[in-house]
């Protein structure tokens, strides 16, 4: 699980890169390094990078919880668990991109199968 848990943050963790580094040909790269106060306005892509990022910060304790009560939760299914963070880890790794394309079909998919993954750690928890 532990592996999941990392691979989960280093990818909310390139998702503020993304989305930070969107903002770089709008804005050039003195006033990118420097404290940023007002921000320029947001392109399309940029404006979904947000938005992904956003997403994530919401789901990312929803992840995180389960996982972590895996490891103290007595008779959790360990194997269960594990999958449904390999499915949320996999799923948002495809959402990424899915939103950035901005084809709302694919995007809505890979939420839903990251949302299944999130579900599956937490009847890991209590079956």
């Amino acid at each position: 699980m532990t592996t999941w848990i990392f691979a989960v943050l280093a990818l909310h963790l390139a998702q503020i890169y993304l989305s930070a580094a969107m903002y770089l040909p709008t804005e050039g790269l003195m006033r990118h390094a420097g404290g940023r106060d007002e921000m320029p306005a947001k392109g399309l892509i940029t404006g979904r990078a947000d938005r992904a990022l956003n997403n994530m910060k919401e789901n990312l304790p929803f992840f995180l919880v389960p996982a972590l009560l895996s490891y103290v939760v007595p008779n959790t299914n360990t194997e269960l668990a594990v999958l449904g963070a390999q499915v949320f880890f996999w799923a948002r790794l495809v959402f990424v991109p899915a939103y950035l394309s901005g084809i709302p079909g694919p995007r809505s998919i890979a939420y839903s199968v990251a949302l299944i993954g999130n579900l599956m750690m937490f009847w890991a928890l209590i079956a």
